[in-house]
């Protein structure tokens, strides 16, 4: 996170957030004052009146940040493209408590994309958590699904949240249990 990311904002207009890590959500209102503790991935992790909340992207406007850049794809894309694509924008979900995304923390199993008639394409993804009662499941759940569904072509998006396997350190990427200190 760059220095100036600590300074201090001002919440210029009412806007959504979830609490964090209850996965609650509740609406920032106009005037408040916070920092951000986490830029990842396009979203935001702030710290307002003694709580932890997640802004998304789209909303980062809101906390005078810029909104991510719009996702393109070339029309003669194939579908290796599109499923490279999708891991990447896999990569760009993130815990709001660990600053490692998804796929480095081991908690995607896969991720599979399907031509439709139509030409649209369906992404299908296993995922699963560190813990199986964390708070922030069905939000990490939706994140995953609106990052593939801004992959032009990608119209819709079923994740399934399984816990078996059991997450363990084991399956997160080296580089992330150096980051964690988790070695």
């Amino acid at each position: 996170m760059r220095q100036h990311d600590r300074d201090p904002f001002v919440v210029s207009r009412d806007v959504k957030a979830v609490l964090v890590p209850a996965g609650i959500e509740v609406k920032l209102r106009t005037g408040s004052v916070g920092y951000i503790t986490q830029a990842l991935g396009g979203s935001f992790t702030v710290y307002v009146e003694g709580n932890l909340f997640r802004v998304a992207g789209a909303d980062a406007d809101a906390i005078g940040r810029e909104p991510p850049a719009t996702i393109e794809l070339p029309p003669d894309a194939t579908d290796a493209d599109v499923e490279r694509l999708a891991w990447e924008q896999l990569k760009t979900c993130y815990d709001p408590e660990i600053p490692v995304n998804i796929v480095d923390l081991g908690l995607v199993y896969s991720c599979e994309i399907t031509r439709r008639d139509e030409g649209s394409r369906l992404a299908t993804v296993r995922l699963t958590l560190t813990a199986p009662g964390c708070g922030m499941g069905e939000v990490l759940v939706q994140d995953v699904k609106d990052k593939l569904e801004q992959i032009p072509t990608i119209t819709a998006t079923d994740v399934d949240l399984v816990f078996d396997p059991p997450w363990s350190r084991e399956m997160m990427s080296e580089a992330a249990r150096l980051q964690t200190g988790m070695m």
